[in-house]
């Protein structure tokens, strides 16, 4: 969801190309005007970020309930139904994660990966905590504040295995992802990321996983995170099917996460259809979802999608993780100002809330990330 890094899909001759600093998700190019940028994937970050906006607008009951006045599901009868699918773009992300981190990972020291990742993750998010702090902590929002004491750990990114309130609702994937990183980083970067390597990573961990969910064993559900690793090892396999479409053993990678991941997709957000539930998600339209995003990275791995190529993708992959960072509890914020405050219809209110969390996504990666990412990257790389 985070990441933007170059790729070293493997040449004809069989050297990788090295890994260059993080900045951009490219390819090596195809076109003189392409400038080597895979921006379909640029775009299906942003993608993946509006479907949990959706799910979080109009999708779902809770503090968004609030914001609206009534429920989402009385704001838009026909259209929270599909809104409540959205929260499937957290697979979406992962599956994506799974191929970006791979790439980054590939023929990179472990401190550089390490550096990347901080540099890319923490000046965004920190700005985001504070912000939402500040704003809930306003007499005239409605909505409660952490404490101080909570808002100061949030700035870990620990507060998950802490057990302390979190500023920000989605900061849960933020660590899965950072889980991810850990085991990647142990079993590829630190020994050195090689196919084989690659290819053991991903069997011992979906074995592992499959085998910690029924173990009762709470800590190596925390590790090895059994609902979304599927979901990280699906994205793997699809680099290195990137690398060279005829891996089989990519393939087979593919294949297994993804019809373990629809099961787990299945298993967390179906059930039987209730009048008394919020929407109905069926177990047709999950998988339908899960799939999409498997081949929506596998159409960009194999380049097919290489004509999506328009310069704006750049931009738009930029501001998703600002965007996903901010867009909930603030979005809560600008839903109850346009539309209890000023009347305006749900509609309208949906459209401008959404731009303007993207406007204010622009202005932290325009005055924030782009200021403190490359300072902070270069500090952690730095080797004593």
């Amino acid at each position: 969801m985070t990441e933007t890094v170059v790729s070293t899909r493997k040449p004809r001759s069989g050297a990788a190309v090295l890994v260059e600093p993080p900045g951009a998700t490219t390819v090596p190019r195809r076109g003189k005007d392409s400038g080597g940028r895979l921006r379909a994937l640029d775009g299906l970050r942003l993608v993946a970020a509006l479907m949990v906006a959706l799910y979080h607008y109009g999708g779902r009951d809770g503090e968004v309930a609030q914001a609206w006045g009534t429920s989402p599901r009385d704001q838009f009868p026909t259209l929270h139904s599909l809104f409540a699918y959205g929260c499937l773009g957290v697979q979406v992300f992962f599956v994506i994660s799974g191929f970006v981190i791979c790439m980054s990972g590939w023929g990179r020291p472990l401190t550089s990966f390490f550096a990347s990742r901080a540099s890319r993750l923490l000046p965004a998010y920190w700005a985001a905590v504070l912000l939402v702090t500040a704003v809930f902590a306003l007499p005239a929002v409605a909505y409660k504040a952490v404490s101080p004491s909570d808002a100061l750990v949030n700035l870990t990114m620990l507060q998950m295995p802490l057990g302390v309130d979190r500023v920000l609702g989605v900061c849960w994937t933020l660590w899965a992802e950072v889980r991810f990183y850990a085991l990647f980083a142990l079993c590829v970067v630190l020994p050195g990321a090689n196919r084989r390597r690659v290819i053991m990573f991903c069997a011992g961990w979906m074995l592992a996983a499959v085998i910690a969910q029924n173990a009762g064993m709470p800590l190596l559900d925390i590790v090895l995170m059994p609902e979304y690793a599927p979901f990280f090892i699906g994205g793997v396999g699809l680099y290195l099917v990137h690398r060279d479409r005829r891996d089989v053993h990519g393939w087979g990678i593919v294949a297994v996460s993804w019809l373990i991941g629809q099961h787990y997709a299945v298993q967390g957000l179906w059930h039987a259809p209730n009048p008394e539930a919020f929407s109905y998600r069926s177990s047709f339209g999950i998988i339908a979802v899960v799939t999409f995003g498997f081949v929506a990275v596998a159409a960009i791995a194999l380049g097919l999608l290489g004509r999506v190529n328009w310069r704006w993708l750049t931009v738009a992959g930029a501001l998703t993780y600002p965007f996903y960072l901010v867009h909930e509890h603030l979005g809560w914020v600008v839903i109850h100002a346009l539309h209890r405050g000023l009347g305006l219809p749900s509609g309208v209110t949906f459209a401008l809330t959404v731009a303007s969390m993207l406007l204010l996504a622009w202005l932290l990666n325009k005055y924030v990330e782009k200021s403190l990412t490359p300072r902070l990257r270069t500090a952690l790389a730095k080797t004593r």
